[in-house]
C-alpha cells in the first residue's frame, strides 16, 4: 500500500531489509545508523515541503472544556445591559436544555498594547501579549458534545479512530529530533473527554501518534533502564535486535511490527535525551520567574512547567506539542455548568501566566517567528445562563487566538453577535484551522495525503480554507 504528499516516489528500504543487511546490534542501531536516518520518519520524502514553511513546530495550548469566549477574548457590551433579561435571540437547543436569561459578562474588559485589542481581567497577562495575536473571533464547531467536539478539534472528524493534527505534523515533516518524539502531549492532569484518541495516529503508521509525558521527573515511566549496568543492557537489546530481524524477515513490512520496534529505539534513545530536557538547572532565574514556576498557586506552578518544557521541546526538533490543563480541586477543567466565576477565575489563574511567558520567551530567542502558537477550547459558551450561574456548550461562535509562526499581530479576524452566540462575519470552521496550520508548516492541506481505505485521506478532509487574511 503506497502513500503519498501528492506525490508519488519509490518505497525507501524497509527495516526489514536494513536489518537483515546489517550486522549492528539494537544499541549500536540506536545510536548509529538510526541516528542519521530521518527517511524512516519521513518516509522517504527528503524535501517534504509543497512551498516555503513560515513555521517550524506548533505549541497547542488546549483549553479543555471550553472557555467563555464573552468573558475572556470577545467583549459584548449587551450582556451586561440584558443581564437577567429573557434573551434576545433564539435558543439552539443545549446540552443540558436549562436555559435560563441572558447573563452578562462577570469580567471588565481593558485595551491592551498597540493594537488596543480588549482582553479581559481574566487575562491581564496575555493580553499584554495582543501585540503579537490574533484573535479570532468567529471560529465555529459542528459539535456540542465534548466528545465529538474533542475528536473534530484534534483530527477533523468527530468520531474516534482518525489521526490528530499532531500525527498529520509529524507525519509530513518527519523527525527534526533523532532522540526525541515528533509529536509530543504534555499531561498536565487532565487527559481530555475523549481520551487518548485524540493524541492517536489512526490510518497513519503507529510511530505518528502522540507521546504523552508528565512536565515532572520523571517525564515517561520507565524510562530509566532496569538492568544494573548498560553493557548487561546492551546484550538485552541485541539479543531483541536479532529477535526482531527474524520476525520480520517471515512477517514483511507489518506497521505495528514496525512502529514497536521504532518505539523500543527511541525509548533507548529517550533514556539520555528526556532527563537532559527535564533538567531546567540551566534556565536563568528571571527566565522561571517569567514563566510562573515559583508561583503559590500550584496549578500555576504545573502549567508554567509544562509551558517551559514545551518552549525546550521545539528547540530540540520536537514537531507538535499539546499542552492538556491541570487538575483544580472543585473547577473540572473550563466546563462551567456553574459556579461560572470561581472555575473561570481558578483556569485562567493557572495558565495566563505561564502562557504570556511563553510568548515572551518565544519572541526573546528568536523562536516565535518559526513556532506557531494556537489557544483553543473545544468550542465556547453561551451567552445565557445555565440555571443562575452557569454558561452551557456553545459551537455556533467562539475564540481562537493564534500567534507567532508568519501571523499577523496585533489583529482581530471575524465577528460574532451583539451577544456573542453566533458568528456573523468571516465564519471560521475547525478545518480551515487546520489547513492554515498546515499551510504555515509549509504544505497544501489538498495534498498532504495518505492513501486507506480506497482514497487518499487528509486531516481536512474535503474541506477547509487557507485563512489567509491572518498571514503576515
Amino acid at each position: 500500500m503506497k502513500h503519498h504528499c501528492g506525490r508519488f516516489r519509490e518505497a525507501p528500504q524497509t527495516r526489514r531489509d536494513f536489518l537483515k543487511s546489517s550486522a549492528l546490534g539494537f544499541g549500536g542501531l540506536a545510536l548509529s545508523g538510526l541516528l542519521n536516518n530521518k527517511a524512516f520518519a519521513a518516509s522517504g520524502i527528503t524535501t517534504p515541503y509543497h512551498h516555503a514553511p513560515k513555521a517550524k513546530s506548533v505549541i497547542f495550548l488546549y483549553m479543555d472544556g471550553g472557555v467563555s469566549h464573552v468573558d475572556s477574548f470577545d467583549p459584548k457590551p449587551r450582556l451586561r445591559e440584558e443581564d437577567g433579561k429573557p434573551f434576545g435571540m433564539h435558543m439552539e437547543p443545549t446540552q443540558f436544555d436549562n436555559n435560563g436569561n441572558t447573563l452578562g459578562n462577570l469580567w471588565d474588559f481593558k485595551k491592551y498594547g498597540e493594537s488596543g485589542i480588549e482582553v479581559s481581567d481574566l487575562f491581564p497577562d496575555i493580553g499584554s501579549c495582543v501585540d503579537d495575536i490574533t484573535m479570532i473571533r468567529s471560529m465555529t464547531s459542528k459539535f456540542s458534545e465534548h466528545n465529538q467536539a474533542n475528536y473534530f478539534l484534534h483530527t477533523g472528524h468527530g468520531l474516534s479512530g482518525r489521526p490528530s493534527m499532531g500525527a498529520w505534523t509529524s507525519y509530513g515533516l518527519g523527525a527534526a529530533s533523532e532522540n526525541l518524539p515528533g509529536y509530543v502531549v504534555l499531561n498536565g492532569g487532565l487527559i481530555p473527554s475523549g481520551g487518548v484518541d485524540n493524541f492517536g495516529s489512526g490510518f497513519l503508521p503507529a510511530s505518528y501518534q502522540g507521546s504523552i509525558m508528565q512536565a515532572k521527573d520523571p517525564a515517561v515511566p520507565n524510562i530509566n533502564r532496569q538492568e544494573a549496568t548498560s553493557n548487561l543492557q546492551d546484550n538485552k537489546l541485541a539479543l531483541l535486535s536479532a529477535l526482531d530481524n527474524e520476525t520480520l524477515a517471515r512477517m514483511g513490512n507489518h506497521d505495528a511490527l514496525e512502529s514497536a520496534i521504532s518505539n523500543y529505539e527511541l525509548a533507548y534513545k529517550m533514556q539520555a535525551s528526556v532527563p537532559e530536557l527535564m533538567d531546567i538547572s540551566g534556565e536563568t532565574e528571571a527566565t522561571k520567574k517569567l514563566y510562573g514556576l515559583d508561583d503559590e498557586y500550584p496549578q500555576t506552578a504545573s502549567y508554567a512547567m509544562q509551558c517551559l518544557v514545551a518552549r525546550r521541546l521545539v528547540e530540540r526538533g520536537v514537531n507538535f506539542v499539546e499542552l492538556t490543563c491541570s487538575g483544580i480541586k472543585g473547577s473540572d477543567r473550563w466546563d462551567a455548568h456553574g459556579g461560572l466565576k470561581f472555575n473561570h477565575e481558578s483556569n485562567a489563574k493557572a495558565v495566563d501566566k505561564p502562557i504570556a511567558g511563553l510568548l515572551k520567551d518565544l519572541k526573546v530567542r528568536g523562536l516565535l517567528d518559526e513556532t506557531l502558537v494556537i489557544f483553543s477550547g473545544e468550542f465556547g459558551r453561551t451567552p445565557f445562563a445555565q440555571g443562575k450561574n452557569g454558561r452551557d456548550h456553545n459551537p455556533f461562535g467562539f475564540t481562537t487566538w493564534v500567534a507567532g509562526g508568519g501571523m499577523k499581530g496585533g489583529h482581530i479576524y471575524g465577528a460574532t453577535d451583539e451577544y456573542g452566540y453566533k458568528t456573523v462575519e468571516n465564519k471560521v470552521e475547525i478545518h480551515d484551522l487546520h489547513a492554515t496550520m498546515l499551510h504555515q508548516l509549509g504544505f497544501d492541506h489538498t495534498r498532504l495525503n495518505f492513501h486507506y481505505s480506497g482514497r487518499d485521506m487528509r486531516l481536512t478532509d474535503v474541506h477547509g480554507e487557507v485563512i489567509h487574511d491572518i498571514i503576515a
